[in-house]
């Protein structure tokens, strides 16, 4: 492990903040009052009192309160000294990717290579890393986008990520790739356990119902909302009819706003 510390403070606007290495996080009040998002800011050489919220420059989660927020940044403490331990290097390949031309590219171990191009990135194996991947994850060209598929690398190939990317890897595979998961592990997911197949269940349970596929505030109606709906909530093609749903009622929801036939007047 490397010498990375964390260090913590208060910005200008009086936010909790921490300072590790390059990378600064900022806990800022949710404006529904639950918790705090966490804003990502390089951290540069200003002192944590000379930050402010208009710093933020991404998102890095949600936490809900003070202990949350130490824990975060410790997890990410773990994250860089683990990954500083793990030997990562920078390699010259000027190849061409999937995704354009390789503009700097990190040799994760040999033949495991992550190219960053001007617009994504990914994972490129050679013959023998990929060949030796279980079928399941396997992808024939050998190229892994940065999005979802390096998920499939990470499951792979564990001894060369951090805690914190396999635990992302693995939270990626279930729900978006659960039939690779389960072919890995030998078992089926639990709605509970994968978005896809908790959306799955969802299409199944509600086959034949009306589900709003887009929503907007009624003006005929003030306060309440016109949903369009399809059977099943199917794009494209699909038959639609709109619905007036109280507005305290309404959210898009997990997967999406069921019509309750009996409640929810038909407006055509």
């Amino acid at each position: 492990m490397t010498s990375i510390n964390a260090e913590y403070g208060t910005t200008a606007d009086g936010l909790m903040a921490a300072r590790i290495d390059y990378l600064g996080l900022i806990a800022i009040p949710s404006r529904d009052g639950k918790g705090y998002r966490l804003a990502t800011a390089l951290s540069g050489s200003k002192p944590i009192c000379e930050w402010s919220a208009s710093g933020g420059l991404g998102s890095d989660g949600h936490v809900a309160d003070e202990a949350g927020f130490r824990a975060h940044v410790e997890e990410c403490l773990l994250h860089l000294r683990q990954r500083d331990a793990l030997g990562r290097t920078t390699v010259d390949l000027p190849v061409h990717t999937p995704w354009g031309p390789s503009q700097c590219a990190t040799r994760y171990a040999e033949g495991i290579v992550c190219h960053d191009t001007a617009s994504h990135g990914g994972f490129h194996l050679d013959a023998k890393r990929n060949a030796a991947m279980h079928p399941a994850l396997r992808l024939p060209n050998g190229w892994y986008e940065e999005d979802g598929d390096w998920a499939r690398v990470a499951t792979a190939y564990p001894g060369i990520f951090t805690d914190r990317e396999k635990r992302s890897a693995e939270k990626i595979l279930r729900d978006w790739i659960p039939d690779a998961w389960e072919a890995v592990h030998g078992r089926p997911l639990r709605r509970s356990e994968s978005f896809t197949r908790d959306r799955e269940g969802f299409a199944r349970d509600h086959a034949a119902d009306w589900i709003v596929i887009s929503a907007a505030r009624s003006p005929a109606f003030p306060g309440d909302v016109v949903g369009t709906a399809t059977i099943g909530g199917h794009r494209g093609n699909a038959p639609t009819r709109s619905f007036l749903i109280p507005g305290s009622e309404y959210a898009a929801g997990r997967h999406g706003f069921v019509i309750d036939t009996a409640r929810h007047k038909p407006l055509n």
